[in-house]
């Protein structure tokens, strides 16, 4: 089944509302990409106007930054230990924005969107 990112067939106040046209294509959407632990896999998604996005499948590297000294570094992600975004991610090790992951290092948040930008960028969380 599609998953649909147009208008609801209801009303804000639970009335039916009638479609005076059929879904467009454009209304369209497609599943979440629910970045896992693991060996870096991509996977290359055509979007509108033919151009190309990149969603991170697998990864367990993150570019940190620390904010205290403005140094970067990549670390290798161990685990999940929470994300907002579901609480069942964590027990999937599914990486989001705002999620936050155990390093060598420490813990840090993340702050790409590793589904839309096929990258994974944090800042170290001081404590």
């Amino acid at each position: 089944m599609a998953i649909f990112q147009g208008k609801s067939t209801r009303k804000a106040s639970g009335g039916r509302r009638r479609a005076n046209r059929g879904k467009k294509k454009f209304e369209l959407g497609r599943e979440p990409a629910e970045t896992r632990l693991g060996d870096k896999r991509l996977r290359k998604i055509r979007t509108r106007g033919g151009n190309e996005k990149l969603r991170l499948a697998l990864n367990n590297k993150i570019n940190v930054v620390d904010t205290n000294n403005q140094k970067s570094q990549t670390l290798e992600i161990l685990n999940v230990i929470e994300n907002k975004a579901n609480p069942n991610y964590v027990r999937r090790n599914i990486i989001t924005k705002g999620a936050v992951v155990e390093t060598n290092v420490g813990k840090v948040k993340v702050t790409s969107r590793p589904g839309q930008d096929g990258v994974i960028n944090g800042t170290l969380i001081q404590e």
